[in-house]
């Protein structure tokens, strides 16, 4: 046996050192190793370049490389919560002092804004509530301003059927008051529609006149018709 095992290796050397000769640029050779019988395996030739497979690195994907370099850049231990460690750790008086100046400036914060969206929303209520009275208002000025016209306009003479040059005066005078007295009572029936309760004393005034404009404005109608049936 130890004359086989001692010829074995002999054969193992001279077939070394003959694969050495003849190895190309780049290749190696791996040395013959022992079985558990005690023979020798062949030497192994290795190509340039080879790399055996327990050496190929392992593909790994860009998120495993990103989560290995994350944790590598980790000073926090294995099991360490912060959370956990800030509850336990009672807060000194500053951090406190601090927390309170905080929670201040916030809740003054927040009161600010509600603050502020409340006078908006009164400011586009109230908007709202002036916006409809406002061609009321415009209807007021005008039936002032009829009112200031016909007091200013000079009286009519009585009518005289004698008096032809009387008669020709009188007409123009009594178109004037029939047209400014249709266009009050036109404007006080838009202001008539309108519910009471928003309506202001110098117009509900008005609104109670309206029949004694609707009485004298058939009263002018009727002369007007007399004096062109003269």
């Amino acid at each position: 046996m130890a004359s086989r095992g001692g010829g074995g290796a002999e054969d193992a050397k001279e077939m070394a050192a003959d694969l050495t000769k003849t190895l190309k640029e780049g290749e190696r050779l791996l040395a013959p190793t022992r079985r558990p019988d005690g023979t020798l395996r062949k030497p192994i030739r290795i190509r340039a370049g080879f790399v055996p497979q327990d050496e190929v690195a392992i593909y790994k994907s860009k998120g495993a490389l990103l989560k290995k370099e994350l944790e590598s850049l980790e000073t926090v231990p294995p099991g360490y919560d912060p959370e956990v460690d800030v509850v336990s750790k009672p807060k000194s008086k500053s951090a406190k002092r601090n927390e309170r100046k905080k929670e201040q400036r916030l809740q003054v914060h927040h009161l600010t804004l509600a603050s502020v969206d409340k006078g908006k929303s009164e400011a586009s209520s109230n908007e709202d509530l002036v916006r409809p009275s406002e061609p009321f208002e415009s209807i007021v000025s005008q039936i002032n301003e009829i009112s200031i016209s016909e007091n200013t306009s000079v009286a009519s003479p009585p009518f005289n059927s004698t008096e032809g040059s009387a008669t020709g005066d009188q007409a123009p005078d009594i178109d004037k008051r029939i047209r400014a007295l249709k266009k009050k009572i036109r404007l006080t029936e838009v202001q008539e529609q309108k519910p009471g309760n928003d309506l202001k004393p110098e117009q509900l005034e008005k609104v109670a006149k309206l029949d004694d404009w609707r009485h004298e404005l058939k009263l002018l109608e009727d002369k007007k018709a007399s004096l062109e049936a003269v």
